[in-house]
């Protein structure tokens, strides 16, 4: 989840296509802030970490939607869509066919807590239909938890490429093709496929984070998304990790560290 977070707030300043598409910026800024991609990747996390004894999937999901909104509902003011406000807020939250990024930038946690690949993209289906139900939603989310689980497990840049084509993903563009007409754009299918090519072309996890925010577009939530990815095929600097902490608030910060515990007791 470092990953995911470190993404979030290093691509933040430069969301809303406000960087110069360059890999060379300085990682951190004032303005370099978690946004609501950090808020609901603690979110989900806290609900699958609540949730590892559940048999049941609509207990589950039941979690996830309670905890989502606590979350959402404790930082109203992290940068959510019309849509998402509308359903953090609503009494009885219902899915609403939405194919956004945000099913992927969110569902890291689900990379890392379970055994094998089809139980990981089981629990990532669970944690984006509760609002991205849309096929691409549940895609994006899906192929982004399968990619951390596979990484971890010491699967190739090679089979991590063939197993996103095989779930649907179009890689054959590179980030130096992408980058000159990308835009801030908010769907899964036009973030996901771009955050996995940086990921795939990155030379270790700060390289990762810089290729991504340099395509430019909606750069927290795909360096996020690559983000996540990188960092369980290459680790993360004690340093950005601290650094990582520090920038967020404590009751974020214990359930990265509560996550920590249980990663290392999977791992």
């Amino acid at each position: 989840m470092y990953g995911a977070i470190l993404g979030d707030i290093i691509g933040s300043p430069y969301e809303f296509d406000r960087g110069n598409k360059s890999k060379d910026f300085p990682l951190f800024i004032r303005s370099s802030e978690y946004t609501d991609d950090s808020v609901m990747t603690v979110a989900v996390a806290q609900a699958l970490l609540d949730g590892l004894s559940d048999t049941d999937n609509s207990v589950t999901q039941k979690r996830i939607v309670s905890s989502m909104q606590k979350w959402g509902r404790r930082y109203p003011d992290a940068g959510y869509g019309a849509r998402f406000i509308h359903w953090l807020f609503a009494a009885k939250p219902e899915p609403y066919g939405s194919y956004g990024n945000g099913s992927a930038m969110r569902v890291s946690s689900a990379g890392w807590l379970y055994d094998t690949l089809e139980k990981t993209e089981q629990m990532a289906e669970l944690t984006a239909k509760v609002t991205h139900n849309h096929p691409e939603g549940i895609k994006g989310a899906v192929v982004t938890a399968g990619i951390i689980f596979l990484s971890r497990n010491g699967a190739s840049k090679e089979e991590i490429r063939a197993y996103a084509q095989e779930k649907g993903y179009d890689l054959s563009r590179t980030c130096d093709e992408i980058r000159p007409g990308y835009r801030h754009v908010e769907s899964c299918q036009e973030t996901v496929p771009e955050a996995i090519t940086a990921f795939l072309e990155g030379t270790d996890f700060e390289d990762v984070i810089r290729t991504a925010v340099s395509l430019g577009g909606d750069c927290d939530t795909l360096t996020c998304i690559a983000g996540s990815m990188a960092e369980a095929f290459y680790g993360i600097p004690a340093e950005l990790k601290e650094e990582c902490i520090k920038r967020i608030p404590e009751d974020m910060s214990k359930i990265l560290l509560r996550f920590d515990g249980q990663r290392g007791a999977v791992s």
